[in-house]
C-alpha cells in the first residue's frame, strides 16, 4: 500500500492522511469489522499517523492469528494406547469376559 501511495505522490497525486486510512479500512474483509468499527469510533482519522494505524492493524492481526492457534490446539483429541492384561488363570478370564459382557 505505501508503495503504490509513494508513487502516485511521485506522479504528483497525494492523499491526506484520512483518506489513506478510510481507503484501507474500505478494503478490509468482514471479519475486521468489529476493528474497523473500534478506530473509526475511538480515533480522529485526521490526526491519526498511517504509521501508528498501520502498527494497529498489525498488532490486531497478530492476535487474531494466535487465538486461531489455541483454537486449533484445543480441537486435536488425544488417543490412548489400549493394552490387555494377561490372567493369571483361565477362570480370571472367564469372570471378567461374564462381567464385561453384563455391563
Amino acid at each position: 500500500f505505501t508503495t503504490i501511495i509513494n508513487s502516485l505522490k511521485n506522479l504528483g497525486k497525494s492523499y491526506s492522511y484520512q483518506e489513506l486510512v478510510r481507503k484501507i479500512l474500505r478494503c478490509l474483509p468482514k471479519i475486521w469489522t468489529p476493528k474497523v468499527t473500534t478506530i473509526e469510533e475511538a480515533k480522529d482519522l485526521s490526526t491519526l499517523p498511517l504509521e501508528q494505524f498501520l502498527g494497529s492493524l498489525m498488532t490486531h492481526e497478530t492476535t487474531m492469528k494466535n487465538h486461531e492457534n489455541v483454537e486449533v490446539k484445543k480441537k486435536k483429541s488425544i488417543a490412548f494406547k489400549a493394552s490387555k492384561e494377561e490372567s493369571e488363570s483361565d477362570e480370571d478370564g472367564d469372570v471378567a469376559l461374564i462381567t464385561s459382557q453384563f455391563k
